[in-house]
């Protein structure tokens, strides 16, 4: 399990690179795969590795 301090939001670049993906891709699996992401301030995504850990764990990333 992700210690609580250590699983601070992270933006779009850091979970691409995160995954070894692109940003773009990441904003695809957003609208496509239900990627689990928090909109803020109107236009910047962030998340949390272990959202995102647990949607991949999940299997839903498949989907």
């Amino acid at each position: 399990m992700t210690d609580n301090i250590n699983d601070n939001y992270i933006g779009i670049d850091e979970v691409a690179a995160y995954l070894g993906v692109k940003a773009t891709t990441i904003r695809t699996w957003i609208k496509t795969k239900n990627m689990p992401a928090h909109k803020v301030g109107g236009k910047l995504w962030k998340f949390k590795k272990s959202e995102i850990d647990e949607w991949i764990d999940s299997d839903k990333s498949e989907e």
